[in-house]
């Protein structure tokens, strides 16, 4: 193994530009990967959602649970199904074992639901099912709003939403606030009457023309054509023009009969920001996709379209995650720089300044080489990733200084610098893979961390093992190669200390060398005294330490707010409560944005009597008090709510 070290000492040039090849693919690496603020990880929940307007729960359990329920149980590999009747409404719920195959297990559940529909009522929707994805998560949320109609402020929304959904980084595009269209036809008795029609009459004829005919096909021997009857209304024209009756003197229309106006249905959701009505429209991203790039894209539409909008529609973007990457990756490019610097200072002051170089290029080295390595491996670069990266930042040198002292060493003793670091990265060669691998074998058993969240967790060791593999291979490859072509041996002779006097050698290494010789006569007592410290420090922490936990309590840029209560409330019930909420904590200072969701939603993660959500937003910490005193805050304002439950989630 260590003629590795020779065959690339021999080929240093062919070594030196394979260097600059992995810093400008590493490089460009960085650059390319995709960035995204959570893992994309597989969770093993599929769930499936049929409506029927007006049923009530006891009917909703007895003819849309049960018959769903009794195919999805004979589906492979589900670890636990539960059910919710509500009214008008009904879901089933899936959860797989961890390492399912979710292709495999979405394709049952379709195949599953599509057998069941034939026993559901006849009036029943459509049954919908869902995978949980990350992705779907909203990564921008983008509010519009403004001093004009409603019918205006929807087509700029929904020609926004066009255009971004374009984008092929974006997955979907959904408006909350959004209102369905809708035709309002107000039959006039006098006229009807003074045709000699009835409302019977005027609405069969309207029923029996807005239906979607299928007229086959006609094979003519020559070729095979479908056929196309129109039978279903395109347009306002349509129903106005729509003939009621035909006699020998004229053709009545509905608009005779009739006042046909466009109109919407009445709203199922509410949406404002800060208190004012407004759209909004919730970006998700396709998995794998960056973050970074897919937002600078969905803005650059944003402003496109704005130029050529009213002066008084006002855009805002809210809940932009692409600020906590930026700001991770920012942290570890300062991290990384700062350590360069500050190995250079220490290795600098020990060293000598040609080693001192060697050593700090080991670290940008080592990083790009793992980021490169992650890249074709197709992992993304996320929180977790970024973590680990700041993680490793402190283990990557210590084979590159060994490698290097111990040549400096040498060339101090005379020998030339070629051969002097060839023999200190072979003389070393297996001292630093063993500490190598005795760091890695730390991080190799959380590869097989089972569940979700060693889904989630999995991107450490590998992100860990990668790094540290390259900065194994900056040590015994690299760094030799590099010190043989610009290595300079230090004026001062090491190797003096080696044949002086114990006690003649001064400074720091003499004050250790004294100690360390004190402590080698009582070998024992040492390692008894190292045994009682180790039980003693565990011991005292079992019984005086905080605990245990996941993930530390950190300071939250966002929380949200459910507003949550129990009954048949209306839509316009609903909004009220939460309107009232909003009330009472919007002029709070701490809070940058409050993007409020009301009447009938179904957040993510959220009990199901959740009725609306509010989505806050904090000023930067440096300028707001700390959240837990800001969320008791917004307790203490809320709590004389009757028959309201706030609850507030980081």
């Amino acid at each position: 193994m260590t003629s590795i070290v020779d065959v690339a000492i021999r080929n240093k040039r062919t070594v030196l530009l394979l260097f600059l090849f992995i810093f400008v693919t590493g490089i460009t690496a960085y650059q390319e990967i995709p960035k995204e603020s959570d893992p994309d990880i597989a969770i093993p929940i599929i769930y499936v959602s049929i409506s029927h307007e007006g049923i009530s729960p006891e009917d909703a359990e007895r003819l849309l649970v049960r018959p769903i329920e009794k195919e999805l149980r004979t589906i492979a590999g589900v670890k636990e199904m539960t059910a919710i009747a509500d009214e008008g409404h009904a879901s089933v719920t899936l959860e797989f074992d961890a390492g399912f195959n979710s292709e495999d297990a979405l394709r049952d559940v379709l195949q599953k639901v599509d057998i069941a529909k034939v026993e559901l009522p006849a009036d029943s929707e459509e049954p919908s099912v869902h995978e949980i994805n990350l992705s779907l998560f909203p990564i921008l949320v983008i509010t519009l709003a403004g001093d004009i109609p409603e019918r205006t402020l929807l087509t700029l929304a929904r020609q926004l939403k066009d255009a971004i959904e374009s984008v092929p980084e974006v997955l979907k595009v959904e408006i909350a606030g959004d209102r369905e269209e809708a035709v309002e036809i107000i039959i006039d008795p006098l006229y009807v009457e003074s045709y000699n029609l009835n409302y019977e009459e005027v609405i069969q004829y309207f029923v029996r023309n807005n239906q979607l005919v299928a007229a086959g096909a006609l094979d003519t021997g020559q070729g095979r054509f479908n056929i196309k009857v129109p039978g279903v209304f395109e347009s306002l024209q349509d129903i106005l023009t729509l003939p009621i009756k035909v006699d020998d003197k004229r053709v009545v229309t509905l608009q005779d009969v009739a006042e046909v106006r466009r109109t919407f249905k009445d709203p199922l959701t509410y949406a404002r920001v800060n208190g004012k009505p407004a759209l909004a429209l919730e970006v998700s991203k396709r998995t794998g996709t960056n973050i970074i790039e897919t937002i600078e894209k969905t803005r650059y539409i944003v402003d496109k379209f704005k130029e050529k909008w009213p002066k008084n529609v006002r855009i805002n973007f809210i809940q932009d995650k692409s600020k906590e990457v930026r700001d991770i990756l920012k942290d570890l490019q300062n991290n990384v720089l700062s350590a360069v610097v500050l190995v250079s200072i220490v290795i600098l002051g020990i060293l000598g300044i040609h080693t001192a170089l060697l050593v700090a290029i080991a670290i940008p080295g080592s990083f790009l080489l793992a980021i490169l390595a992650l890249d074709q491996m197709g992992l993304t670069m996320n929180i977790v990733v970024l973590f680990s990266l700041i993680l490793a930042s402190g283990m990557l040198i210590d084979g590159a200084i060994i490698v290097t002292e111990f040549a400096d060493r040498k060339m101090s003793e005379g020998m030339p610098r070629f051969e002097a670091y060839a023999i200190a990265a072979k003389r070393m060669f297996w001292p630093i893979i063993g500490a190598t691998a005795t760091t890695l074998a730390v991080f190799l058993p959380l590869l097989f961390w089972p569940g979700i969240v060693g889904e989630f967790m999995k991107y450490l060791p590998i992100t860990v093992i990668a790094t540290l593999s390259a900065s194994l291979i900056m040590a015994l490859i690299f760094m030799p190669t590099l010190g043989a072509l610009f290595g300079r041996p230090r004026p001062v002779k090491i190797a003096d200390h080696d044949t002086a006097p114990l006690h003649t050698i001064k400074g720091f290494t003499g004050r250790y060398i004294r100690i360390l010789e004190k402590l080698i006569r009582h070998p024992i007592l040492v390692l008894l005294v190292a045994l009682l410290l180790l039980v003693g420090v565990n011991t005292a922490y079992v019984h005086y330490g905080k605990g245990v936990e996941f993930f530390p309590d950190v300071e939250p840029e966002r929380i949200n707010v459910y507003v949550r209560t129990r009954g048949d409330l209306s839509v316009q019930e609903r909004d009220q409560l939460v309107q009232e909420v909003e009330s009472r904590i919007l002029d709070m200072p701490e809070f940058a944005s409050l993007y409020a969701n009301s009447g009938m939603v179904s957040p993510d993660n959220a009990p199901e009597d959740t009725i609306g959500v509010i989505a806050i937003e904090f000023v930067d910490w440096r300028q707001r008090r700390p959240a837990k005193e800001i969320i008791k805050e917004i307790r203490q304002r809320t709590a004389d709510l009757a028959g309201i439950f706030i609850e507030v989630l980081k």
